[in-house]
């Protein structure tokens, strides 16, 4: 275990302080790239699957279902995600697993208190009908409709010079752009291999469970299996390996005193018909499996439930196919090869799970850092942006470069030719015209000065 955990750590340190930082939006981002192919082959395991590399250390079925289970959300069954990703192993068995007082709602609380001391104006019940896009190709601003879901408005504008589409990169795209402005079609879209959703009963109970912990796995169906119904032949599952967890063990504030308040998730495959007969019997099968462990009977205490999958995903969220992890995180879909956080409008950005650097909680709010280092990079292309000539240069150099490397990535990672070269001179123009612009006007400025 040692072993195994000291080469964890390695790719958890590296991946945290270097490659997961990365847009990867310009070839030039891996200039390294010698230093990078080594890594990847003989350090971060980039070309090996997860279940090769646990097995090379562990012979123990339980053992090794414990260690390959973490990658289920990222997208793939263990003998399909690389080993880069044993770095989970590291954060859930060394760094341990955390809780948030107030619970997960308590983490996206606080950033907006942050936000709105810092002067960011929040606005909710705002739907987003449409990007506009001016003449010159520059996103100007949002179309919304203000009021809950489903309520009569009428429809408004809201300025921008720049913006940042955090929700669902694919309904973004797809619906809210004008064909000509969107960077993937819809057949890209549909060639992508989805993480799972997700299956989730909230669950009140008029009782304590002392033989439950806060966390709770149940490994006691094939893993095998239940990843064949997730990715090679999308199915609800017939036994599915669940999590339960139980936060008001932990936090006494989460449920009435006297009572619990406990959580199931099941994997399932994105895109499944969601219904309410499927989910009941699915409950009623991981419940049966639940109760039978612990030795006593929780339905019949249950004060309230509620069932969360496909179709609440799709509604609230837009989720592309009712997924809730985004991407599969499987070689081709990695780094270069995920869609991209620029688009072919130069001042709209993309930032979230189906962007770079991945799905979950940390990578999301890890992508909004990168998101805004890119959007201040970007900058000098903007009408009011500060404008150099070494920028302009440097831009006009990674974009020639990305004609050729960038059109080729996008094609291996599932783009046709057209749509992928389209971007890439387009964006090669985009910034050659505004450097001309720039440069006459600073010839302008000359001429006066004379």
């Amino acid at each position: 275990m040692n072993k195994f955990l000291e080469q964890a750590e390695y790719k958890y340190r590296v991946g945290m302080a270097d490659y997961v930082t990365r847009p990867s939006i310009s070839i030039m981002e891996f200039l390294d790239g010698l230093k990078l192919l080594f890594e990847s082959v003989f350090r971060l395991d980039m070309f090996k699957s997860h279940r090769a590399h646990v097995q090379s250390y562990f012979k123990d079925p339980i053992n090794c279902e414990l260690l390959e289970w973490p990658v289920l959300f990222l997208g793939g069954a263990p003998d399909g995600v690389p080993a880069l990703y044993s770095l989970m192993d590291h954060a859930s068995v060394v760094l341990g697993t955390w809780y948030p007082e107030g619970g997960m709602h308590a983490i996206p609380a606080a950033m907006a208190n942050l936000a709105e001391e810092l002067g960011v104006d929040i606005q909710l019940n705002v739907e987003v009908e449409k990007i506009e896009v001016g003449s010159n190709g520059l996103a100007k601003g949002v179309k919304v409709k203000r009021g809950k879901k489903g309520s009569v408005g009428a429809s408004t504008t809201l300025d921008a010079d720049v913006i940042v589409g955090t929700g669902d990169m694919n309904w973004i795209e797809q619906q809210l752009l004008e064909p000509k402005y969107r960077r993937y079609t819809e057949q890209y879209w549909d060639k992508r291999v989805m993480s799972p959703g997700s299956l989730l009963y909230y669950i009140g109970v008029s009782k304590k469970l002392p033989n439950l912990k806060h966390h709770n796995l149940f490994f006691d169906e094939s893993l095998d299996d239940h990843c064949v119904e997730i990715y090679d032949d999308p199915a609800w599952p017939k036994a599915p390996l669940f999590y339960a967890c139980v936060p008001s063990l932990t936090d006494e504030n989460t449920a009435p005193k006297g009572h619990e308040n406990l959580f199931l998730l099941v994997p399932l495959a994105a895109g499944l018909e969601d219904t309410d007969k499927e989910r009941e019997k699915c409950y009623n099968m991981v419940m049966d499996r639940l109760e039978k462990r612990i030795g006593e009977d929780v339905r019949g205490s249950v004060v309230y439930k509620r069932a969360w999958a496909h179709r609440e995903f799709e509604d609230e969220y837009h989720s592309y196919k009712g997924n809730a992890y985004g991407l599969a995180n499987t070689l081709f879909q990695t780094a270069f090869f995920k869609p991209s956080m620029k688009s072919v409008v130069p001042n709209l950005h993309f930032a979230g799970q189906l962007t770079s650097p991945g799905p979950g909680v940390p990578p999301s709010i890890i992508s909004g850092h990168i998101t805004a280092d890119v959007v201040d990079n970007c900058s000098y292309l903007r009408v009011n942006g500060k404008k150099t000539v070494p920028k302009f240069l440097y831009g006009l150099f990674a974009a020639i470069a990305d004609i050729f490397a960038m059109t080729a990535i996008e094609m291996v990672a599932g783009l046709d030719f057209v749509s992928a070269l389209t971007f890439t001179v387009s964006n090669f123009l985009f910034i050659l015209f505004a450097f001309v612009a720039y440069m006459r006007k600073l010839a302008g400025f000359a001429k006066k000065d004379d």
